[in-house]
């Protein structure tokens, strides 16, 4: 019994239960992994039981990985007959052996996202379904959260409401047939299948429900229907089901989870023990009574009360910013200010939307701040961002093959790759460029049809190069996306990914407004036209190089960089079952966090939801929380004032500090000190932008004061911020400033004004 000595009196409690049915409610941080495994070894050691016959669940490898390593070390000799595994991977190892009861080959294969999609390619050409209005992407996630709910084919087309789900429904009806006559099962059908064969061969239950005496199921407010079926049918024997969750860290609703399965446990197993882990140990007090205060706010839940014996340590600060680029630059300033002395890997930005990580991925690279986007791939790299980035690629540089070539076909033109294969061929024997070859299409041997498409696409990118030069690179953006259908169709998609993705792009636009609007307010007189010179790169290619030097990051070799770690950037879903000393929860604004389709929709349930995943936020943190909001965020090129999250006004004033974010002005990141709420709206009014959101306009670049002189003469070596040493070719004495020209070697030669340009003497 010493082995158990360093478990709590809750711990032990839960641990000691062995009998019957047992839910452990376990709080964020209150050690129900050591709960779990010790439980097993008490199992084996103290009652006897044949490690055969006892079953933990949980729902990823990593999870089952470290559960197995600890039972091994704990239960010591005969451990290893102890079914550790997921679900997934259970219901595999059950189906290989069994399968064949219900008319299935062992030698099944698993089909994973990408062969769901080609079957269903193949499906929607068979039934001649039209697909601008259906999309495989969205019936197949229809029959996924019909699997979910154990509704089959003949069910789902009985309830079918419209023509949407009929035509669904008959694709559902193929889909299983072609996997059937394939031999082959996709990810819900392990759990379904398994289902059905516990139900069509009370022989084979009964084999396992012998076999599985003692069931552990972890993360139980992650379950969805099938999943309870699943263990509710295995435990329905001996009844020794012990299942460990926290409704309040229930997040994955869109997942198909069911808060209703942990809810309602008791009644489900009735006589079931409720113990509870209160006590946690990671985070601080005052970071854990801010935590309990937001969640009691939820009606749908158990009554927990997380606390710690480690003191209370800081107070949670709540930091208000102008707008979201100083809400970005103040994080990362803060953040490089505390790293002087701790490594980075002790810090994580969370927030709700993917789309929120550009500025932040901006501020890393500005500060020289080494991080890992975790959840998601850099934000220049996703899909959705190389497409319009390829789109102006080819409207700045038509010889750009790789852009010209990813866009041709997208959105769906109707091109296939043989006819890009004859473009290719015929631009290799003409030793001219793609995209030159699709202007001369007549001549490349292209048969009618597909010649017309290309010369549509070519003509599109000639009007956008006609354009180009008379908007701003917003506009140019909203152009592409409205000319050439690629925003209708993300919009016919209608999914959660779809939106997501426009909300990628809405961020797109948002860069492309601030980059031209900083251009403008912050000229070094590199855009100034003057009588005889020429301007500076057009604002389309010096966007361009912009983004492709933060995009380019990434793909640097980490080197030095691993020795002090990164800071860690994620959603606040990827964030869940981890913890960091120093946490920034970013974006704490109505509308973002809690979403908008939360506040519109005035469903609580959905409301409860978000509320359940700020707490997962906050319970991340084990020393400082920082929860920042921003007065102003641009929404797709516009800008919008936001109230800051309600969450934020449910945590008391005694848990927490509020401070007024300073802008990128300040030399230091400053705190102010902390006002009231009067004071706040006194001295802080909410400034409006300087430009009108539509259309978009900026403001004029800054007049200097000329010169009485200047330090330099021609001939002399000067340095400029940008563009390094150069030699004074040229110095006018033009009406509003002195006229310098510079050649600057490899950035060309430049002319500027004296009191823009800086210039230094070297």
């Amino acid at each position: 019994m010493n082995d158990f000595n360093n478990l709590n009196d809750r711990q032990k409690e839960a641990m000691f239960c062995t009998e019957g049915p047992e839910l452990i409610l376990a709080g964020a941080g209150s050690g129900k992994t050591r709960v779990l495994t010790h439980r097993i070894a008490y199992l084996i050691s103290e009652k006897h039981v044949d490690p055969w016959h006892i079953m933990a669940i949980t729902f990823t490898n990593k999870a089952a990985e470290e559960m197995r390593s600890r039972v091994d070390s704990l239960a010591g000799q005969g451990a290893e007959a102890v079914w550790v595994a997921t679900f997934h991977s259970s219901c595999v190892r059950i189906l290989r052996r069994f399968i064949s009861r219900i008319g299935y080959d062992g030698h099944f294969t698993i089909y994973d996202a990408d062969d769901q999609k080609t079957l269903m390619k193949k499906i929607f050409r068979d039934l001649n379904i039209d697909t601008r209005i259906f999309r495989e992407r969205n019936v197949l996630s229809a029959i996924s959260s019909a699997k979910d709910e154990m509704t089959g084919p003949d069910e789902y087309e009985k309830n079918a409401a419209g023509y949407a789900e009929e035509r669904t429904a008959e694709c559902y009806r193929a889909y299983q047939n072609a996997l059937r006559q394939n031999n082959a099962l996709d990810f819900d059908d392990l759990l379904v299948k398994t289902v059905q064969l516990f139900q069509a061969s009370p022989e084979v239950l009964e084999y396992y429900r012998e076999r599985f005496r003692y069931i552990m199921v972890d993360e139980y407010q992650d379950t969805n229907t099938v999943q309870f079926k699943l263990i509710e049918l295995l435990a329905g024997k001996y009844g020794n089901l012990c299942v460990v969750g926290d409704d309040d860290q229930s997040i994955y609703k869109f997942r198909g989870a069911n808060i209703r399965n942990i809810l309602n446990f008791e009644k489900s197993f009735p006589g079931a023990k409720v113990v509870k882990l209160e006590q946690n140990y990671r985070s601080t007090g005052n970071i854990l009574d801010a935590a309990n205060e937001v969640i009691r706010n939820n009606r749908g839940r158990k009554e927990k009360h997380l606390w710690t014996a480690k003191g209370k340590g800081e107070r949670v600060r709540i930091i208000r910013y102008e707008n979201a680029v100083d809400e970005a630059d103040g994080v990362i300033k803060d953040i490089s200010e505390k790293a002087k002395s701790e490594n980075f890997s002790r810090f994580a930005v969370l927030y709700r939307t993917n789309a929120q990580s550009r500025l932040l991925e901006e501020k890393c690279v500005s500060y020289g701040i080494p991080y890992q986007l975790v959840g998601g791939v850099n934000f220049y790299q996703r899909k959705e961002i190389k497409d319009i980035l390829a789109y102006l690629k080819t409207v700045a540089n038509g010889k750009d093959d790789l852009s010209v070539m990813r866009i041709l076909n997208v959105p769906k033109r109707g091109i296939g790759q043989t006819t890009m294969n004859k473009i290719s061929v015929f631009a290799e024997a003409n030793g001219i460029g793609f995209y030159e070859a699709c202007l001369r299409i007549p001549s490349s041997g292209v048969v009618s049809s597909a010649s017309e498409k290309i010369r549509q696409f070519t003509e599109l990118i000639e009007n956008f190069r006609g354009k180009s030069s008379g908007m701003t690179v917003a506009a140019l953006i909203g152009e592409i996306l409205k000319d050439t259908g690629y925003l209708e169709e993300m919009k016919e998609e209608g999914d959660i990914e779809a939106e997501a993705r426009m909300e990628n792009i809405d961020e797109l636009t948002n860069k492309a407004v601030s980059f031209e609007k900083d251009s403008t307010d912050i000229s070094d007189g590199e855009d100034e036209t003057l009588p005889g010179g020429t301007s500076g790169a057009p604002v389309l290619d010096r966007f361009l190089e912009e983004v492709s030097l933060v995009a380019d990051v990434d793909r640097m070799e980490d080197g030095e960089e691993n020795r002090t770690g990164k800071v860690t950037l994620m959603t606040l879903h990827a964030a869940k079952g981890l913890e960091f000393s120093d946490v920034y929860m970013v974006g704490m604004e109505d509308g973002l966090f809690p979403g908008g389709q939360a506040v519109a929709s005035g469903d609580p349930d959905e409301l409860e939801e978000e509320r359940r995943l700020c707490y997962v936020g906050i319970t991340r943190a084990k020393e400082r929380l920082t929860m920042t909001n921003a007065r102003t965020r641009m929404v797709n090129g516009e800008m919008r004032w936001s109230e800051e999250s309600r969450f934020l006004k449910e945590i008391p004033d005694e848990y927490k500090e509020e401070h007024a974010g300073r802008g990128r002005e300040n030399s230091a990141f400053r705190f102010s000190k902390s006002p009231s709420p009067g004071e706040r709206e006194s001295t802080e009014p909410f400034r409006r932008p300087a430009f009108a959101p539509s259309p978009i306009s900026f403001a004029k670049a800054p007049q200097v004061k000329k010169s009485d002189h200047l330090d330099y003469a021609v001939g002399d070596t000067v340095r400029h911020f940008k563009f390094g040493e150069g030699k004074v070719l040229e110095i006018a004495d033009g009406s509003r400033d002195f006229e310098v020209t510079v050649d600057f070697g490899a950035h060309g030669v430049k002319k500027m004004f004296a009191g823009f340009a800086k210039l230094q003497k070297v």
